[in-house]
């Protein structure tokens, strides 16, 4: 089992819509590198730290999971999209600001200037601790 981020801007997908349509395609991602993530590397059953970029505050607002693997888009095969699946709304959104300086996520990708790969990897151990600062746990 692997890790992800995935970013979205609220205005175009928010966790609320997530848990409202209880599962989604995510397609539009035209990024070789993020596009190659989810082909070579997401398999079903992954779990994912869902972002809200460019929001007040930017931040995990909560948690999916892969549940399908990639397939090539429909109007451009060139790209894929999986699937992903509501598991939990966050209380409140850990913020970019607390994930950068929470112990043991110094090398978090979204915490790095410059990062804005839409399609992050990230490790268990970063995932647990972005998982407890949602419970008040850290």
């Amino acid at each position: 089992m692997k890790y992800w981020l995935m970013k979205v801007e609220p205005g175009a997908y928010s966790i609320d819509d997530l848990m409202r349509d209880r599962t989604t395609k995510w397609e539009g991602v035209r990024n070789y590198q993020a596009r190659n993530f989810m082909r070579d590397e997401m398999r079903a059953g992954d779990k994912v730290l869902f972002y809200a970029s460019n929001a007040g505050p930017s931040g995990v607002t909560g948690l999916a999971e892969v549940s399908k693997e990639a397939v090539p888009e429909p109007k451009d095969p060139t790209w894929v999209m999986v699937e992903i699946r509501f598991v939990a709304r966050f209380p409140h959104t850990v913020s970019l600001e607390t994930l950068k300086t929470t112990k043991g996520l110094e090398n978090m990708v979204v915490t790095k200037k410059g990062s804005r790969l839409s399609i992050q990897p990230v490790t268990k151990g970063e995932y647990e601790i972005v998982v407890g600062l949602s419970r008040g746990i850290n």
